[in-house]
């Protein structure tokens, strides 16, 4: 037997947010629109969820493009060139090939030099998982500089006359450029809190699988999503809270240190319920992006995040708690250092 030892990674060092970008489709789609297909009212849906309007896609606004231009907004925020991207991470329940990846198309198409290049299919926590991926890489020096996209086009997998879901969801993409902390002092990514509860499989689930949707008796369609709102409501009212706590219990800090929630864009009353499970200090700016946007699953944390230093609502330095839930039942959060 050899005696060699494996030479092992270099000492862990800290990482951060560098820069952050989002794409929103053009096409504005308001509730009157909405309950055209359904019997509904815009009241209804506003107090529902808190939306007011969301957007969708375009023919040529595609999974793609739209991360495209997510990440090229964060490399010009990060002050990054593509070449010093080593990893492109890309979460999506939307992109229609199995394979290849989508990120490995960004990847080329952004101009990376050759850079590692994968998928993750973890609904609306993916980009916190995303996120805490990137952050290990570069922490170990597997990485020294990683593009996690957020994106999503859900106005393809949603049932317009389904009156539970028909206003929900909407298309985008959100992006972030994870890299080196000059040091332990400068660190900006805190420890995930991140699992999954798969007995509720079934609350929040695609309804035909793709064979299926594919070979029905009626002609091939796209499938639809579909969700039970009400146990979907408690969990991530109450669960999520307790999971969010930890996270701050993780990364050393309370509510009284945070700046900034940025939860999931699910429901607005959601939000509401979770920011007082944690009794979130008045001063802390609330993510409300669904209000305009819809929910983006996967995108809308990073894309809460960019509207919030458009707005003012952040600045650059401010401490955040996010955290990001759905279907499987996954969820993931940590303490982020706003770039």
């Amino acid at each position: 037997m050899s005696a060699l030892t494996i030479q092992s990674e270099r000492q862990p060092r800290a990482s951060r947010i560098l820069g952050i970008g989002g794409y929103r489709p053009s096409r504005v789609v308001t509730n009157a629109e909405i309950v055209e297909q359904i019997d509904s009212s815009d009241e209804w849906i506003r107090t529902r969820s808190g939306i007011e309007s969301r957007r969708w896609a375009g023919d040529d606004e595609t999974v793609i493009s739209m991360s495209l231009a997510a990440a090229r907004k964060a490399l010009a925020d990060a002050g990054i060139q593509p070449e010093q991207v080593d990893c492109v991470i890309v979460s999506t329940v939307t992109h229609l090939y199995q394979t290849p990846s989508a990120a490995a198309q960004i990847a080329y198409e952004l101009g990376t030099n050759r850079a590692a290049a994968f998928d993750v299919s973890a609904a609306c926590a993916g980009f916190c998982y995303g996120l805490s991926l990137a952050s290990d890489m570069v922490r170990v020096g597997t990485a020294g500089h990683v593009v996690v996209i957020g994106v999503e086009r859900l106005s393809d997998l949603t049932d317009r006359t389904d009156r539970s879901t028909a206003f929900l969801f909407a298309d985008g993409a959100g992006a972030a450029v994870v890299g080196p902390a000059a040091g332990a002092a400068d660190a900006g990514i805190g420890p995930v809190v991140w699992g999954s509860d798969g007995q509720h499989l079934e609350h929040i689930t695609q309804k035909e699988n793709w064979r299926d949707a594919l070979f029905n008796e009626t002609g091939p369609a796209m499938p639809h999503l579909v969700m039970q709102g009400n146990p979907v409501f408690r969990w991530a009212s109450y669960e999520m809270a307790k999971v969010a706590q930890e996270a701050l219990d993780a990364a050393g800090v309370t509510v009284d240190d945070l700046d900034m929630f940025v939860p999931h864009q699910a429901n607005m009353r959601i939000t509401d319920a979770m920011a007082r499970q944690l009794k979130l200090p008045e001063r802390v700016a609330i993510a409300r992006d669904i209000a305009t946007q819809g929910n983006t699953s996967a995108a809308s944390i990073p894309l809460a995040i960019e509207r919030m230093l458009e707005t003012g609502e952040a600045q650059s330095g401010d401490l955040a708690l996010i955290i990001g839930f759905g279907a499987g039942l996954v969820y993931a959060g940590q303490v982020i250092r706003i770039p």
